[in-house]
Formats: structure tokens, C-alpha cells, sequence
């Protein structure tokens, strides 16, 4: 059975940075596509960023590129997110989701097509 387990979250101040990580465990993820999505509240889940388990493809929304990097250590088993020059507006619970999907920008951004997803990790950024 898939995990994905996320930790990192926190309160920072505005400018600040966070580092998020999901460790997955429960079967091999060679051929998976992993990514972040988030949700504030009274909004729906929205895309983050995407990366193909062998890191060479990484694909962001337009909020948040510059300033987040997605990567992953696959000896770990683990997924990243290094979140820099943090803005209240990213405040939201974090979310990591893990599934077999093709690489294309409209299927990465749909939370629906991913098969497995964390418990979430909350992120606060104070003005």
C-alpha cells in the first residue's frame, strides 16, 4: 500500500523560507510522476509544481515559479519542495499526491488524476 507522508510545514514571516518533504513508501516509483498541491481555506485544491520520479521534468504554476523548486532523492524515496521569498498568499495546507500519468501540462495540473496523496502539512506565512 502507496504512503506519502509530509512534514515541514510551519509559520514564517513574509520574504521567508520553507523546505517541505514527502517520503513515499510501498512500492516502487520509477515511473510515477509526484506533486504538490495546496488549499487555502474556503478554496479549492489548487496545482503547485510536478516532477517525473527521475527528476529530469519539473513542470510549475506561474504563482509560484522563481521562487519554488520541486525535486526529488530517489534513494530516499523522498520528494521536495523548497519554498523561498515566501508571500501570505501561499499560505495554505500542503499537500503531496504521487499517481502514473502522462507528462502533459493540463493532465499534471488536475488534482482528481492523481491516485495516491498525504495527510497535508500546513504553511502560514505572516505579513
Amino acid at each position: 500500500q502507496v504512503q506519502l507522508v509530509e512534514s515541514g510545514g510551519g509559520l514564517v514571516q513574509t520574504g521567508g523560507v520553507l523546505r517541505l518533504s514527502c517520503a513515499a513508501s510501498g512500492r516502487t516509483f520509477g515511473a510515477y510522476v509526484a506533486a504538490w498541491f495546496r488549499q487555502a481555506p474556503g478554496k479549492e485544491r489548487e496545482f503547485v509544481a510536478a516532477i517525473n520520479w527521475s527528476g529530469s521534468n519539473t513542470y510549475y504554476d506561474d504563482s509560484v515559479k522563481g521562487r519554488f523548486t520541486i525535486s526529488t532523492d530517489n534513494a530516499k524515496n523522498t520528494v521536495y519542495l523548497q519554498m523561498n521569498s515566501l508571500k501570505p498568499e501561499d499560505t495554505a495546507v500542503y499537500y503531496c499526491a504521487a499517481t502514473q500519468l502522462t507528462w502533459l501540462a493540463t493532465v499534471l495540473r488536475i488534482p482528481n488524476n492523481y491516485s495516491y496523496w498525504g495527510q497535508g502539512t500546513q504553511v502560514t506565512v505572516s505579513s
